[in-house]
């Protein structure tokens, strides 16, 4: 018979508040759930695809993330819980997907959050940003406690633990290129209980300061104890130190929660007096449209009223540019009457030829009343 869907019996893990917490989604765990292949002893690798909400909700809480890069890789579930759910039960809801059959596969994940030590979270807190890490890959317990080994090493504490690890997406970060395999980048977040060393101090130096705002790598003496497997960006590295942070539900100074008397509330009246808009009208129609035909028609008296005229022009130019400004145009009016009466013979160029067989001129194709004032000035020819 065909298993549509089956479910686990419910798991309970108990992460601390504080604490980073880690749950892994093994393919092979649910693969038992579906059923094999067609062929027998042929091994069954079907993509498996998984879905986690909160009991009841749509989507997880807020401070649980969930990750899974691929269909045939596993899923992972991480985040580090607060102090506020604490002694609450969180109950996840897991549902497995076989993208081959169709198939599904459910339980139930038990979040018991406890509460941590009293001195947790951890007061001297540090966020790293790896660069050459995936958040599914940092999240392997191998390369994660190698990580807090380095920072131990460096950092020289009494306890150390990982607080949180986020994704540089999850920080508005762009999605890297598929080139040279590069990875997206990771913060992640350790928490001590001993001050800073000062290898973690140099970044705060002004040298290594200026070095970031100009977009160099810093100077860090003990960056090579992480080269050798994790490329740090020491300009993204945050420093926190809570033994010096005050409060700031104690600087809140709360009042009666009573309003100064403002008198007697009085409301409007319900009968509205009319209003009289004809002096409105006056002022934003009446007034700008006589001002308007002022304008018009001193505007009209300049251009009309005030014109000199030629005989003005004509009384204010000496004599003699007056006789040669005449002299001028009448010597053109005479050209061009000339031009037009001019009566010029055919030039042979125009002529048509000898007739091929007699020998005979041809007479001109055209009459006798052709105009002939646009012929071409030329000699006439013998």
């Amino acid at each position: 018979y065909t298993i549509l869907s089956k479910v686990h019996s419910d798991r309970n893990v108990y992460p601390s508040a504080g604490v980073l917490f880690v749950h892994v989604l093994e393919r092979e765990y649910f693969k038992g759930e579906f059923p094999p292949y067609p062929k027998p002893g042929e091994i069954s690798n079907d993509p498996i695809t998984f879905n986690t909400n909160l009991m009841g909700y749509p989507d997880r809480p807020g401070w649980l993330r969930y990750i899974q890069r691929t269909p045939y890789s596993d899923g992972v579930l991480y985040g580090s819980p607060t102090v506020e759910n604490v002694g609450k039960p969180t109950i996840i809801e897991i549902t497995a997907y076989n993208r081959r059959t169709f198939e599904t596969a459910r339980h139930n994940l038990i979040i018991n959050i406890m509460s941590a030590e009293v001195d947790f979270p951890l007061p001297y807190q540090a966020e790293f940003f790896i660069r050459n890490m995936n958040v599914e890959e940092m999240l392997a317990s191998e390369v994660l406690g190698d990580f807090l080994g380095a920072v131990k090493n460096v950092w020289q504490p009494e306890r150390l633990n990982a607080i949180n690890i986020t994704s540089a997406l999850d920080r508005g970060g762009r999605v890297p290129l598929p080139i040279n395999d590069m990875k997206e980048g990771v913060y992640v977040m350790v928490g001590a209980d001993v001050p800073f060393s000062s290898c973690l101090r140099e970044v705060e130096n002004p040298q290594n300061q200026l070095r970031c705002s100009q977009e160099m790598e810093p100077v860090i003496t003990c960056d090579k104890k992480f080269r050798t497997q994790f490329h740090i960006d020491w300009c993204k590295i945050s420093l926190v130190d809570n033994t010096k942070q005050v409060s700031t539900f104690q600087e809140v100074i709360r009042g009666e929660g009573i309003l100064p008397d403002g008198g007697e509330y009085k409301p409007p009246s319900d009968t509205l007096k009319s209003r009289d808009y004809y002096s409105d009208f006056l002022i934003t129609l009446a007034v700008p449209s006589a001002i308007a035909l002022v304008l018009f028609l001193i505007l009209a008296y300049i251009m009309c009223c005030r014109r000199e005229g030629v005989e003005k022009r004509n009384m204010q130019t000496p004599d003699i540019q007056l006789v040669h400004h005449s002299a001028i145009q009448k010597s053109t009016k005479e050209l061009r009457d000339m031009s037009k009466n001019r009566e010029i013979a055919w030039p042979l160029s125009t002529l048509p030829v000898f007739h091929p067989v007699t020998g005979e001129m041809v007479p001109p194709l055209h009459t006798d009343s052709y105009d002939n004032t646009s012929m071409p000035l030329m000699q006439t020819q013998q």
